[in-house]
């Protein structure tokens, strides 16, 4: 496997002796050179802590951080062929947005000819060079998004940072940037590791995803492994919306609280969680689904779908998630009305703790 990156066995503690915190345990991971690859995960769970042991921000407490199959643990940042986007963006407001982009290779000391090609092939990139001679403050937000991501590709590193770049920008604009994001990374071939606590930027733009949870990665895989085979509770409960069955096993399967028995390979007496996605539960029985009698509570209509909140005579909540696209699409049911939902039991997950 052809690695740009690897993390081995990374520890990285703050603090001494028992008050020590753990932000990294024994972290491991590769990412693959050329590749987008996001760390996602809730606020502390190690992310930030892993991009800057990466960038040489931060040294770690033990392991090893590789690039290209050398090690760079000990490497200061401006001896790394790694560039970071920040949050803030971090950009020189008395520059104009071609100066800014030039800082990085000036400093490098380039030669003037090679420092203005490649300035404007950057801007040229970022669709920016009709702006090159404005200064920052003329700029809007998602304009001063694409002069950092400009800047910091210019010096060609090899690896590129993002750490939560898109955070600052309204809804419709993070969107958009996010798109950009990922034809950037297409068109340069740069290693691109970014860094997020939001699952959907992590689903429509990664590659692989590293999930991280109190200092540990939970899960890697591509968007869609993630979602639909999550290794945990956590992992399925972070990413998207899931509905969560505890069950006790039977010689025949799964019995639900509420009395209904998904068939499956189970040990008699075992208490399981088995994940259910909202989209995956249907409004009625059609062939082959186990019927599952429940109540209607209320229904919150989103734009592109209406979910439908449902108890089950258990007590247990459920969320149906109906596409408002079908213009046949009927109405959801009165709040209070007993309905029978349908379930297909082979799109029931049975989930570690």
């Amino acid at each position: 496997m052809d690695l740009a990156i690897e993390a081995l066995d990374v520890v990285k503690a703050f603090g001494q002796g028992t008050s020590a915190v753990r932000a990294l345990d024994n972290v491991s991971v590769g990412i693959r050179r050329g590749e987008f690859f996001t760390l996602l995960g809730p606020s502390g769970c190690g992310k930030t802590t892993l991009l800057r042991l990466i960038a040489g921000f931060e040294a770690p407490t033990s392991g090893q951080i590789l690039l290209d199959g050398a090690d760079i643990t000990a490497l200061p940042p401006n001896r790394r062929p790694v560039n970071t986007v920040f949050q803030s963006y971090a950009l020189f407001p008395h520059l104009t947005v071609a100066q800014n982009v030039a800082f990085g290779m000036e400093m490098q000391g380039r030669p003037k000819a090679e420092v203005a090609q490649r300035t404007e092939r950057m801007l040229a990139l970022v669709r920016l060079d009709a702006l090159a001679a404005r200064k920052i403050g003329q700029l809007s937000g998602g304009q001063q998004q694409r002069v950092a991501l400009a800047r910091a590709l210019a010096p060609e590193p090899r690896v590129l940072l993002l750490d939560e770049p898109l955070s600052a920008l309204d809804l419709k604009l993070r969107r958009e940037m996010q798109g950009e994001l990922k034809r950037l990374q297409q068109e340069t071939g740069i290693t691109f590791i970014f860094v997020t606590h939001d699952q959907e930027e992590a689903l429509t733009m990664s590659d692989r995803i590293a999930v991280m949870q109190s200092g540990r990665v939970q899960q890697v895989g591509a968007p869609r492994d993630i979602y639909t085979k999550p290794v945990n509770r956590f992992v399925a409960d972070f990413i998207g919306e899931t509905n969560f069955l505890e069950a006790v096993g039977e010689a025949a399967g799964w019995r639900l609280a509420c009395g209904v028995l998904i068939p499956g390979t189970a040990t008699p007496g075992q208490r399981a969680t088995l994940a259910l996605r909202p989209e995956h539960l249907r409004p009625a029985p059609e062939t082959g689904d186990l019927p599952l009698p429940a109540r209607m509570e209320r229904a919150v209509y989103s734009g592109t779908d209406t979910h439908w909140h449902l108890r089950l005579s258990c007590g247990t909540a459920l969320t149906l998630r109906r596409p408002n696209s079908d213009a046949a699409t009927a109405a959801p049911p009165n709040p209070g009305t007993d309905i029978t939902l349908g379930l297909n039991p082979a799109l029931v997950q049975r989930l570690e703790d």
